[in-house]
C-alpha cells in the first residue's frame, strides 16, 4: 500500500532527497488567495451583507443574524454527553497545567548602574479563533487555541466556525459546549474566508450586534481559510498557514507493527492529502507493517479517505541502514508529528532537531496528543518544524522592552551614541544626546 523509498547504501535512492522523494501535497496558496481576495474585500467594504451572501453561496444558509446566543451556548453544555463532557474536561484541565508552565515572567537587566532594559511580556488583547467544520468537527481545536490564550491573559477571546444546516444554523453542538466549558461566550456562526474576514476587519452581524476586529487569528482550517489568513497578515497577526497534517514514524525491529500501522492511519484519515511516512532499518518490520494497513484500513470508517493519503506520494515508507541514518531523514522531513518507536527511544528522541512535536515509545501516540497529552496539537506543517513552534502560551505574548537610564548612566555612553549617528549619516540621532547635555564636548 505504501510507496517504498530505498535509502540504503546501494539501494535505488540511497543518494536522493526524501524530501523530494516524498514531496509534500502542495497546496496553491497563491491561487486561492486571488479567488478569495473579493470576499475579503467585499467583506471589508460592505460587512453583513457580504457575509450573508458568503453564507448562502458557500453554506447554502440563509442567516439574518451570526452571533450565537448565550443561551445557546449554554444549552450546548447542558446537553452534551457525559462522557464527552468528561474527555473534553480532562483535555482542557491537561493542557492548562502544562502551559500554565509557560508563563514567561518580566526580566530586568542592570547593563550599567543608573540604565537598566527590562523585558515586559504583555499579551494580546483581542484573539479570533477559527474552528473548522467541515469533514469534521473539531471541539479539541477550542480547547488548544483558548487554553494557552487564557493562560497568557488574552483580554477577549472570539470563536468563529461554520453553520450547521443541521444544528439550526449554529456551529457543531460539541465546539459550542467546549467554548462554554472554557468561558468563552462570543461565538458566531461565520465560516471560510468572509469568517477571517469579519475577524480582521470587524462587522455588523445582525441583531443589533457588532464584532469588534481582532489583533490577531488563530486555528486551522481549508485552503480558503488559508489563504485568508495570509491576505490579511499585517492587518492582524497570524499564527500560521497550517497545510495537511503530517506523522513520521521513526522505527525499528522492536516496534509493534499493529501500533505503527493504527498509528499511520489515525492521521491519514484527517484529509486525503495527510502524509504517513514509516523511517526504518529493518524491511521485516515494513512488510508487517503492510499487513497490518491490509487488516486495518478495511475494517477503519473512513476507508477510502484513509485509502487515498496512504497511497498518494505524500505518504511511503523509507529505508535506511540504521537509525542514525533515520534520525537523518526525519530531521530533513521536519514532521509536524513525529514518533520514535525504538530501543532507547528517549535517547533518540533527544538527538532529533526538527518536529513540531516528538512522541516517544509505544503508549505515547500522535492520538494522545491531539487530545489529552497536556501538549498543544497546532503545529508546523509541510517542513516549517525547521524553523517554527506550535502554538504556545508564547503566541500570544509579545515582549516589550523598558529602557530607563538616569542621567550619568547617559553620560557615560553618550559619545558612543554620537559616533555611531555620524556613522550612519544620522546627526538627529547624535543631536538628541548632545541636547540634554548642553555645553558639553560631544
Amino acid at each position: 500500500m505504501l510507496n517504498r523509498i530505498d535509502l540504503r547504501a546501494g539501494g535505488p535512492d540511497g543518494s536522493s532527497d526524501p524530501r523530494r522523494l516524498l514531496p509534500r501535497a502542495q497546496l496553491d496558496v497563491s491561487v486561492a488567495v486571488d479567488k478569495i481576495r473579493p470576499v475579503v474585500e467585499a467583506v471589508r467594504e460592505h460587512g453583513l451583507t457580504a457575509i450573508r451572501d458568503a453564507t448562502h453561496r458557500f453554506d447554502g444558509l440563509e442567516l439574518s443574524e451570526f452571533r450565537v446566543p448565550a443561551q445557546a451556548i449554554a444549552a450546548a453544555e447542558r446537553t452534551l454527553d457525559d462522557g464527552v463532557r468528561a474527555a473534553l474536561v480532562e483535555s482542557i484541565a491537561r493542557a492548562r497545567k502544562v502551559h500554565e508552565d509557560q508563563r514567561r515572567t518580566d526580566t530586568v537587566t542592570e547593563v550599567v548602574p543608573g540604565g537598566t532594559v527590562t523585558e515586559r511580556w504583555v499579551p494580546v488583547s483581542r484573539v479570533g479563533l477559527y474552528v473548522p467544520g467541515g469533514l469534521a468537527m473539531y471541539p479539541s481545536t477550542v480547547v488548544m487555541n483558548v487554553v494557552p490564550a487564557q493562560v497568557a491573559g488574552v483580554g477577549a477571546l472570539v470563536v468563529a466556525s461554520p453553520p450547521q444546516a443541521e444544528n439550526g444554523g449554529l456551529p457543531d453542538a460539541r465546539v459550542l459546549a467546549a467554548c462554554a466549558l472554557l468561558g468563552v461566550d462570543e461565538v458566531y456562526a461565520v465560516g471560510g474566508a468572509q469568517a477571517v474576514a469579519m475577524l480582521a476587519y470587524g462587522s455588523d452581524v445582525g441583531g443589533g450586534q457588532r464584532c469588534e476586529p481582532v489583533d490577531m487569528i488563530t486555528g486551522p482550517g481549508n485552503i480558503w481559510v488559508t489563504a485568508a489568513k495570509r491576505l490579511l497578515r499585517g492587518v492582524v497577526g497570524i499564527d500560521a498557514e497550517a497545510g495537511p497534517t503530517e506523522i513520521a514514524i521513526l522505527a525499528d525491529d522492536t516496534a509493534d507493527p499493529a501500533h505503527v500501522a493504527a498509528d499511520l492511519i489515525s492521521q491519514a484519515e484527517h484529509d486525503p492529502l495527510a502524509a504517513s511516512v514509516l523511517v526504518t532499518p529493518s524491511v521485516e518490520l515494513v512488510d508487517a507493517v503492510e499487513r497490518e494497513l491490509t487488516r486495518q484500513v478495511a475494517a477503519t470508517k473512513h476507508a477510502e479517505r484513509v485509502t487515498t493519503a496512504l497511497t498518494g506520494e505524500q505518504s511511503g515508507v523509507v529505508l535506511v541502514d540504521d537509525l542514525g541514518a533515520g534520525l537523518r531523514v526525519v530531521d530533513v522531513y521536519a514532521a509536524e508529528h513525529l514518533e520514535i518507536q525504538t530501543r532507547d527511544a528517549r535517547e533518540w528522541a533527544l538527538r532529533v532537531r526538527n518536529a513540531g512535536a516528538i512522541f516517544v515509545g509505544p503508549y505515547a501516540p500522535v492520538s494522545l496528543g491531539d487530545y489529552c497529552a497536556g501538549s498543544n496539537h497546532v503545529l508546523p506543517t509541510g517542513g516549517c518544524a525547521r524553523h517554527s513552534s506550535g502554538l504556545s502560551v508564547q503566541s500570544f505574548l509579545r515582549g516589550i522592552h523598558i529602557v530607563e537610564y538616569d542621567e550619568p548612566a547617559l553620560r557615560d555612553v553618550a559619545r558612543h551614541v554620537v559616533t555611531l549617528s555620524a556613522v550612519e549619516d544620522l546627526p538627529a540621532h547624535g543631536d538628541a544626546v548632545k541636547a540634554r547635555f548642553p555645553g558639553s564636548d560631544l
